[in-house]
């Protein structure tokens, strides 16, 4: 008798485009252009509204190349997994190898912003504890496996918005009591006498940050109804709404807070809402700001850990160390401490610098992501099979070069981290390549970024 065999489970294809944008945009976290405000307007001389308009047209560029590679490989994917596919697999090794500089880091940036407010609204609390109980708390809650449900996810995106539309509605209505209709209509939020195209170039590399995550839809690939076409689109309308965002809430809070200096640039933006909405609105937008950057860094952990467990698994780090699962949680818990105390390094830099190092391997993703669309087009036209030149060539051309000039506008310690980073990275290929004579192994990436999905 033949036992029948039944096929693997596979991924339901039920995601909608509006399901996709929705899922892209909560991703982002759309109010951390507030949490990083006073960051950017200090580097921009208060020209926030315009270094988001720049990095908007970098995320443009780029958003287009993800689209294009989306829809030649529909299937879950990343940086990486382009760059491997598309150019050549030790090449995609190091750019994965730059974006797990952003995995260790991100959860460390999203504490120390959410430290930071906290320690505006309780200024007598040492700024170490709020810090101290964000890692202690999402490390807890990431060891057990406490995984966010996507119903709370939405819950939160609305929760973000409803303070995001209140912060503008206030902010208009102050800017109409103090100074009238007219103000509302002005330049200088993008351009004035203490701002400089350096500068503003320098706020775009910080501003960027912000846009995060709208790439991070193309994990969903598999479960997207006819991807090929809505995937492309739907990190389009991400960049695109983002951004919008952004832009709008920048130009209206920098008219009520024109200029870059603040008491404290780190959580200026909760000055503005005490001045703007009194202390009532100021509890509300510090709520706001706090729950969606500790379910942020919940996420960030969960996934910096599952990625950290998935090279130990696959041999890339020490497998006793990081491939290892916890018998009773289920979940990766040495790897998730590690990830813990790389977040310590918080309680020794400032928000500008350490979101610096996320950007570095940020910017370094995208670069590789644009080129990988025009030696897919190389590839493709050698196998006989044309795609249009200004999709595949000109706009990823342009992505590159914006992508690699704001690159160079990161703060010099990023730089030098993430250089640094990357030449460990060349030690370790040639280790396992042995000389790089032999392809590298699968970095794995797409199971992190699931888990990243599902805690998010």
């Amino acid at each position: 008798m033949v036992t029948p065999t039944h096929p693997s489970p596979t991924l339901t294809r039920s995601l909608t485009l509006s399901s996709v944008v929705i899922f892209g945009l909560a991703y982002m976290t759309p109010i951390i252009v507030l949490g990083i405000f006073g960051i950017v307007a200090e580097v921009t001389g208060g020209a926030t509204p315009a270094a988001y308009l720049v990095a908007l047209v970098a995320m443009l560029f780029t958003a287009s190349s993800y689209g294009r590679m989306a829809a030649a490989y529909p299937v879950a994917g990343s940086a990486y997994s382009y760059v491997r596919r598309a150019i050549d697999s030790r090449v995609g090794f190091l750019v994965g190898w730059a974006v797990l500089l952003d995995y260790l880091f991100l959860p460390m940036v999203i504490w120390l912003i959410g430290g930071a407010y906290l320690g505006a609204q309780f200024p007598d609390v040492p700024g170490w504890i709020w810090i101290l109980g964000f890692i202690l708390a999402t490390t807890a809650l990431n060891i057990i496996g406490i995984r966010v449900a996507q119903k709370a996810n939405y819950i939160l995106m609305a929760f973000q918005v409803l303070v995001i539309v209140l912060f503008v509605a206030l902010s208009i209505g102050s800017v109409l009591t103090n100074s009238g209709p007219l103000a509302l209509f002005s330049s200088t939020p993008f351009f004035n006498d203490t701002a400089s195209l350096t500068g503003i170039s320098a706020g775009a590399a910080i501003a960027a940050y912000s846009f995060l995550g709208f790439d991070a839809v193309t994990t969903l690939t598999e479960e997207t109804i006819n991807p090929r076409k809505t995937m492309p689109r739907a990190i389009m309308l991400i960049a695109l709404i983002g951004g919008a965002i952004f832009i709008v809430v920048a130009y209206t809070t920098t008219l009520v807070q024109p200029g870059g200096v603040f008491e404290n640039v780190s959580s200026a933006a909760f000055d503005i809402a005490l001045t703007i909405g009194g202390n009532v609105f100021g509890a509300i937008f510090i709520a706001g700001l706090v729950l969606g950057q500790f379910a942020s860094g919940l996420a960030a952990q969960a996934g910096g850990a599952r990625l950290l467990y998935a090279m130990g698994r696959d041999g890339v780090l020490p497998r006793r160390i990081f491939g290892t699962i916890s018998e009773r949680y289920r979940t990766p818990v040495i790897s998730i401490i590690i990830t813990g105390a790389v977040g310590l390094i918080a309680l020794f830099l400032d928000v500008a610098t350490s979101t610096s190092f996320i950007n570095f391997g940020a910017f370094t993703a995208f670069t590789f992501v644009n080129l990988a669309v025009i030696a897919f087009f190389i590839r493709e036209r050698r196998a006989g099979r044309h795609h249009n030149v200004w999709l595949y060539v000109v706009v990823p051309a342009i992505g590159a070069v914006i992508d690699a000039w704001l690159l160079t506008k990161l703060d010099v310690n990023a730089i030098t981290l993430g250089l640094t980073w990357l030449g460990v990275g060349v030690v370790v290929l040639a280790i396992l390549t042995r000389g790089f004579r032999i392809s590298p192994p699968d970095l794995a990436f797409e199971e992190a970024e699931e888990a990243v999905l599902t805690e998010h």
